[in-house]
């Protein structure tokens, strides 16, 4: 049996794959990925899509409206 690798949702950010990993791209394409942590992109922001490259970071975040009193 193979070791399990773990994938993290982070929420804010992207999901990180620890252990290598083949990415499968919308259109069909496989990129492998040897790093120890692979950070996948789920803003869409990125120029390196499907990996981050922390552009997330640039966007304006929605800020909660004040609970009425």
């Amino acid at each position: 049996m193979s070791p399990r690798n773990r994938v993290e949702i982070t929420g804010e950010g992207p999901v990180l794959v620890y252990g290598a990993a083949d990415i499968v791209t919308p259109d069909g394409a496989t990129v492998r990925s040897e790093r120890a942590v692979t950070a996948l992109c789920t803003c869409r922001r990125s120029r390196r899509f499907p990996f981050c490259d922390t552009s997330h970071r640039n966007r304006e975040r929605r800020r909660r409206p004040e609970a009425e009193k």
